[in-house]
């Protein structure tokens, strides 16, 4: 007896009843593992510029570099944040409308706050 309720089809495409639930928990997967250089690298620039003033700061993070960098770990932290919130909220509210609310919320709270970290790094990055 199989110890799995899906079709033999679901099976082979990895796909759950919802269709979506094997990629949401790949993009999770994939997220954080994408957060781990990105994160000890923005930590050894942030190691590097302790003690420094303010200009000496402003010009290393708006380097080129420094800017993709950073601009990688908001987008992968945003979207790893807003994936893992979707799931808690999906799993422990019940009331549908609630749910929905919440999912809404993080989802325009990430973009927002992300957006608002790329436009502070662009804004760096191009003077301005």
């Amino acid at each position: 007896m199989s110890d799995s309720f899906r079709t033999p089809l679901g099976r082979v495409r990895g796909l759950g009843s919802a269709k979506k639930g094997a990629h949401h928990w790949w993009m999770q997967r994939v997220t954080a593992v994408a957060l781990i250089p990105l994160v000890v690298l923005f930590t050894a620039y942030l190691v590097m510029l302790t003690g420094q003033d303010w200009d000496v700061v402003y010009y290393v993070l708006g380097r080129p570099t420094a800017a993709l960098i950073t601009t990688l770990l908001v987008v992968a932290l945003f979207w790893h944040l807003s994936l893992g919130l979707q799931v808690v909220i999906e799993d422990y509210v019940h009331d549908e409308w609630i749910k929905l609310i919440g999912i809404l919320a993080v989802k325009f709270a990430c973009i927002f706050v992300g957006g608002a970290c790329i436009f502070a790094i662009l804004s760096m990055a191009i003077g301005g």
